[in-house]
């Protein structure tokens, strides 16, 4: 009986001691790795490690952006005892609003959030007072921050990141691969309340490449300055400026403004407009500035030499009910080298003419227009060249002269940089380095053949010294460069407005060309607007900030007191085209299926190749383009032989003889020559006293007569 009361008792404990090491055998053997994973997941957390982002550098190294250590403060809501007295007291060691922070902990709460920033950058007494007071619901957690040390210097080339330090624009965003780096992770063991109790292994992070930019942080900064100025100065909207290399596309300085500091983020909607890089991003039309390309499609495609004589038509041409002006003193025949100098608009048309549709849409391309440089840079713009297959009645003669297709100034420094390294299309380089590798660079394509380059550049040092680009002269350094002052099309009412759009393309110096600069105003007003008046003087000022930074030797002696030009032959490059009510144009830049002509008039076939040929569609006059003539007046050899439109043929400039200027004011002179359909390079002030020919001189084909006026 008593072993049996003993029986029972040890037969379970030996069932229990059965049942224990059955279940110790699960724990440890059958389940052994689950469990040890299940403790793992709550005993030790991993914490990822930020990797630095990689710094932005110039090209001598100086930093333009870079990732700092911080230190910053969180807090679990849940977990703080008491959110007024936390509140308190972090508001207290922070020096913020205890009230404000009490309010946003109480939201972060009861929205069941387990993290909440209180502050950023931190001082160091702040993480020191935070330390003292041992609290183990306050977390001091480091991290880095992105910095700008210029401020606004570069920004839309560089843009910004966002609050996960991602880029978010510019450079930032368009190598984020190369700048994030790669982050390392730490597994902490923590102990029951969450307390880190030792650092296990951990997999270090890989640092961001640093990136070596083309740009030149002293003439960025020159650059911002003078457009920013200019801006002011002018009531323009906005503007940039692009500096470059031409032969091998390095953009030392490009800025647009308005502007920002990066290190800010936007507020306003003003702030976010002024993000748009208006270099690569914001289309416009050219105006004069094209006609580089106009000129130089005629060298290539034309029998037509700078000194070719080209008739100006007194300033006035109508084209299928279309009237274009030039908007200073009409000329009569020129020289193609003046039409350039001095912006003739209807000359330039004339030259267009005779090139034709096909090879100006092929050098319009050959260019880079209507197509993207390639630049690293997000948002880069196309601009607007339409197929031929859009081109109106009228679209050849206002492509000619600037209108009816849209450019961005960094295609421009493009254009301009072929021209100076002798007729190689280069592709712009922004990045010169990503680590220690320096990138590489893409052939060039052939554009224009060097001599035709060579040119060109000797044209564009005649706009210069005796056209509209006179205020981009450099003392010292033999400059080339096109002025352009374009109307703004209004796609509301269909119809050009009385805003502009000044520019200025320049090459210094023209001996061995250095740099390109070009330079654009967006909204001007007045004449003050015009490119000769407001964006060529920035062109000096950058331009002589770049030679004196690269070191270029002047390759001329100083300049002498520039010669003193007639009012008609100053910076007025503007083309006025139809501002009341005359056909428009352009079409809407969201309509690109139309095969009407913008205004109403059909687009036939027919109609296109009477404009490639300068006649309207139903007239009789085959030679009317070659001839110069307008279209509708009878002579058919008026270029030939030198007529104005309206002058019979056998009144040629061969037997024309040279007026006596002597004892004329300037304006007298100027309206005489004027009349006359003669060129004039006036020098001096006062009267006319000298002059070469001398009167009654035989005046030959695009000769002009220099008068020296004195008082």
């Amino acid at each position: 009986m008593v072993a049996r009361r003993i029986a029972w008792p040890a037969g379970l404990v030996l069932l229990w001691g059965a049942l224990i090491f059955c279940k110790l055998i699960s724990l440890q053997v059958v389940h052994h790795r689950e469990y040890v994973k299940k403790a793992s997941e709550r005993q030790i957390e991993k914490v990822e490690i930020q990797a630095p982002r990689g710094a932005i550098l110039d090209r001598m190294g100086r930093p333009l952006a870079m990732s700092v250590p911080t230190e910053s403060v969180s807090v679990d809501p849940r977990n703080v005892p008491s959110l007024e007295l936390g509140s308190d007291l972090l508001a207290r060691e922070l020096h913020l609003d205890p009230a404000a922070l009490y309010k946003r902990l109480k939201l972060a709460r009861a929205n069941h959030r387990g993290f909440f920033r209180v502050k950023q950058d931190l001082t160091l007494q702040e993480v020191e007072d935070l330390r003292n007071l041992q609290l183990d619901w306050i977390h001091i957690d480091s991290g880095s921050q992105r910095h700008y040390p210029n401020g606004t210097l570069a920004a839309h080339v560089l843009g910004g990141v966002d609050f996960k330090e991602a880029g978010n624009g510019g450079i930032e965003k368009a190598l984020e691969a190369d700048l994030r780096g790669q982050p390392g992770v730490a597994r902490i063991l923590m102990d029951v309340k969450r307390r880190a109790v030792a650092e296990l292994t951990a997999t270090p992070a890989r640092a961001g490449t640093t990136i070596t930019l083309t740009l030149d942080e002293r003439l960025q900064f020159v650059a911002q300055r003078e457009i920013a100025a200019a801006v002011a100065e002018h009531g323009a909207a906005s503007g940039s400026v692009v500096v470059m290399n031409p032969y091998d596309g390095q953009i030392l300085a490009l800025a647009s403004y308005p502007t920002y500091d990066p290190n800010e983020p936007p507020v306003t909607e003003e702030e976010v407009a002024a993000r748009s890089n208006h270099a690569t991003s914001v289309p416009f039309e050219p105006g004069s500035v094209f006609k580089v390309i106009t000129l130089s499609a005629a060298l290539e495609t034309t029998n037509l030499r700078p000194e070719s004589p080209i008739n100006c038509h007194g300033g006035v041409l109508t084209l299928f009910g279309r009237t274009i002006h030039d908007s200073h003193a009409g000329y009569g025949i020129l020289p193609m080298a003046m039409v350039l100098a001095h912006s003739s608009n209807i000359g330039a048309i004339e030259i267009g003419l005779q090139v034709g549709r096909e090879s100006m849409y092929n050098y319009v391309r050959k260019f880079g227009f209507g197509q993207k440089t390639g630049i690293p840079l997000p948002g880069e713009s196309k601009g607007r060249l339409r197929p031929l297959t859009k081109w109106g009645s009228t679209s050849l003669a206002s492509i000619a002269m600037g209108q009816e297709v849209s450019v961005t100034t960094l295609q421009l420094a493009q254009a301009a940089a072929t021209v100076a390294n002798g007729g190689l299309l280069v592709k712009p380089r922004l990045v010169l380095k990503k680590g220690d590798k320096v990138q590489p660079l893409e052939p060039p394509v052939r554009a224009l053949r060097p001599e035709t380059a060579i040119t060109m550049r000797q044209m564009m040092e005649g706009v210069v010294l005796n056209g509209t680009g006179r205020g981009a002269r450099i003392e010292g350094y033999t400059v080339g460069g096109k002025t352009g002052s374009a109307q703004i099309f209004d796609y509301a009412t269909r119809h050009y407005t009385h805003s502009y759009n000044g520019s200025f393309m320049g090459i210094a110096p023209l001996t061995n060309p250095a740099v390109v600069v070009v330079v654009t105003l967006n909204g001007t007003h007045g004449t003050s607007g015009f490119g000769g008046a407001a964006a060529a003087p920035v062109f000096k000022a950058v331009a002589t900030e770049a030679l004196r930074i690269l070191d270029v030797p002047k390759d001329v002696p100083s300049q002498q007191e520039p010669m003193l030009v007639a009012k008609d032959q100053g910076t007025d490059d503007l083309a006025i085209a139809d501002l009341g009510s005359g056909p428009n144009i352009l079409e809407d830049p969201d309509d690109e299926d139309r095969t009407a002509e913008p205004g109403g008039q059909a687009e036939a076939r027919p109609a296109a190749v009477a404009a490639a040929a300068g006649t309207q569609p139903g007239k009789p006059q085959p030679n009317a383009v070659a001839a110069g003539t307008q279209p509708g007046k009878p002579q058919t050899n008026a270029l030939a032989t030198g007529t104005q439109p309206g002058a019979p043929a056998d009144d040629a400039p061969a037997t024309a003889t040279v007026p006596n200027f002597k004892g004329m004011t300037l304006r007298a002179v100027l309206t005489e020559a004027t009349a006359r359909g003669i060129s004039v390079q006036p020098d001096g002030s006062g009267v006319a006293r000298v002059q070469d020919p001398p009167p009654g001189a035989v005046l030959h084909q695009g000769e002009r007569i220099r008068v020296q006026f004195a008082r």
